[in-house]
């Protein structure tokens, strides 16, 4: 936009005469005139709660990257609250109601939004809008209404549009590097407390819809568990337990984790890991395999994934791969940390693991060659 000196000059190298204050004065008339009028709104507990996705720069893992807010903010109560997502997805959309609806105990008699592609699927003429399958589903469900602004019109869900900023500024303004997403998203839910101390949320609580038990919001699929023992959200694995390898298992797909079944049991879960070949290993899903194929373990994704074991392993373990096996069987079932710590504290003591096969034969070779070299090198230097 240019300035009434720029206009000015402007004019006068056209051959106007004109000076600037009639310029100044006509702009702030034309500015005056273009001001636009607001219905101040009041709204009941209960009444309306608006939703908006913002986005957010903080530095994770050392890399500074895009990752969205999604925004939930009720105008009466002046409560928000937000998750923090790597994506706009319809997952991450249908998962933030869901976890919020759950944690408040009950949805709002409407949800505000803008045109977003979660929202609307296509315009049909001037006015009409198709809404996404999702929302109607979702809706209809927690028994809310749905409302979408006119295009470009931030001020119809103002409330919600304050916090986003409200929330960059108090959330990730001074700490805003962190070693993980989970830490990000700690530091956002510590933010969101503090101010939750001034508004009503707590009386808005009661006036909400009855509770519904959380709708199931995860792609559900069927994948077959391939030679690997791995199954395939996406472009990313996940491990299960080696025993269903070949076998049909139901994967339901979270923006945060993925879940997998067997029939109706439910064998393992997993942190989501996004990006091209990423995977989550579990090395518990391996130990049967790993208890026939123990040469397997020094250079397996599965014990890479677990820098606690990984460094245990190359510290006081190598070549002792059975024992450390031997050890993760006995202590099945607990957290990995705990195993890694029990494992070096065994590992002190040579007679508490057994050395893989051949452990001893490739010693011996080694110090049999050591012994070898002065020999081969004064061979060397008399025939030169």
């Amino acid at each position: 936009m240019r300035t009434c000196a720029q206009i000015h000059r402007e004019l006068v190298s056209q051959g106007f005469d004109i000076g600037q204050t009639a310029i100044t004065k006509r702009v702030a008339e034309k500015r005056r005139a273009s001001r636009e009028a607001f219905i101040a709104q009041h709204y009941d507990y209960g009444q309306r709660l608006e939703y908006d996705f913002g986005e957010v720069r903080p530095g994770i893992g050392g890399t500074v990257g895009t990752y969205y807010l999604a925004v939930l903010a009720s105008p009466a109560s002046k409560s928000r609250w937000a998750y923090l997502y790597r994506n706009q997805k319809k997952d991450v959309f249908l998962d933030s109601h869901v976890r919020f609806f759950e944690m408040t105990g009950g949805a709002w008699g409407e949800a505000v939004y803008d045109n977003m592609r979660n929202v609307v699927t296509r315009f049909i003429g001037r006015n009409e809008r198709e809404l996404n399958a999702g929302l109607v589903k979702m809706s209809l469900y927690y028994g809310f209404d749905v409302n979408v602004t006119n295009c470009f019109a931030g001020n119809e869900k103002g409330f919600v549009e304050s916090g986003i900023k409200a929330l960059r500024r108090e959330a990730f303004a001074t700490e805003y590097r962190f070693a993980t997403l989970e830490d990000a998203g700690i530091c956002l839910e510590a933010t969101l407390v503090a101010l939750a101390v001034a508004s009503t949320i707590e009386e808005e609580k009661p006036r909400l819809q009855a509770y519904r038990p959380p709708l199931e919001a995860a792609r559900v699929t069927e994948d077959t568990v391939d030679k690997y023992s791995f199954v395939r959200i996406g472009n990313d694995s996940c491990s299960v337990p080696d025993y269903l390898v070949g076998r049909k298992v139901t994967v339901k797909a979270y923006p945060s984790e993925t879940v997998v079944y067997s029939g109706l049991e439910k064998v393992c879960e997993h942190k989501r890991r996004v990006g091209p070949g990423a995977m989550s290993v579990d090395i518990s899903h391996y130990l049967d395999t790993l208890a026939r194929k123990p040469g397997a373990l020094p250079r397996s994704a599965a014990l890479r994934q677990s820098s606690a074991l990984k460094a245990v392993f190359d510290e006081g373990l190598t070549g002792r791969a059975r024992g450390l096996i031997e050890c993760l069987r006995e202590d099945r079932g607990r957290p990995l940390d705990e195993v890694a710590r029990a494992c070096k504290a065994k590992a002190a003591d040579t007679t508490s693991f057994t050395s893989s096969p051949g452990h001893g034969i490739a010693s011996n070779v080694l110090a049999h060659s050591r012994r070898q070299l002065p020999a081969i090198s004064d061979a060397f230097l008399k025939a030169g």
